[in-house]
């Protein structure tokens, strides 16, 4: 019996350390192309992502993904009737914590910027810059069953706002609510003393 409590409470803190991202191909990584090639794409042939043409490159003009080897444009090339938005739905707990992040950064000038929102959190992102990638991270609690985080463009030019490695994970603080204690020291004495219990009874019956 301790030794398959002792099983349990281990396979418990090893699912709990490997917790994947909420968020389906945040790298944007799923559409094939080759090294120093670029595309554009409706939503509906990107992996995981709704709303406007999302524009991916591949260490177009030399610029590196901080997350494998693709990025996206949310400014992006093709037809669209005003503002670029792309957004992704996921599934949450109401109440609980979970923690966000991305990378952004400048296309063209640094006065690129764009709208950013997941649960109840909204934000304005402009401190870009065009030769080095910044990280954007932060908490939300989720007031729903699902929650949606969400990338708008603050115009309709094509050109600007390179984002990648989209991430939400559920919070290390409510991670560490779901994960039953291990055994103390007096439990796991418990069961050891039954155990010699038990093998005291079988050698004074042979």
């Amino acid at each position: 019996m301790w030794v398959a409590a002792a099983t349990l409470v281990t396979a418990t803190f090893v699912t709990s350390s490997a917790q994947a991202t909420l968020i389906v191909n945040g790298g944007f990584e799923a559409n094939p192309l080759k090294n120093n090639q670029w595309s554009y794409f409706s939503a509906d042939q990107v992996l995981g992502w709704e709303g406007s043409n999302v524009e991916i490159w591949h260490h177009l003009n030399g610029v590196l993904a901080p997350e494998g080897n693709h990025h996206a444009e949310l400014n992006a090339d093709g037809k669209n009737n005003g503002a670029w938005s792309i957004f992704q739905t996921f599934a949450t707990t109401k109440g609980q914590l979970y923690d966000f992040s991305f990378y952004y950064r400048a296309r063209a000038n640094t006065n690129e910027a764009f709208e950013f929102s997941i649960g109840n959190v909204e934000a304005l992102v402009q401190q870009h810059s065009t030769s080095a990638w910044n990280k954007f991270s932060g908490s939300f609690v989720a007031n729903s069953t699902s929650s949606t985080i969400r990338f708008t463009s603050l115009n309709t030019g094509t050109v600007g706002n390179f984002i990648d490695d989209v991430v939400v994970t559920q919070a290390p603080s409510a991670l560490k609510a779901e994960v039953p204690a291990a055994p103390t020291l007096a439990v796991l004495g418990l069961g050891l003393g039954l155990l010699a219990l038990l093998f005291s009874r079988r050698q004074t019956k042979g």
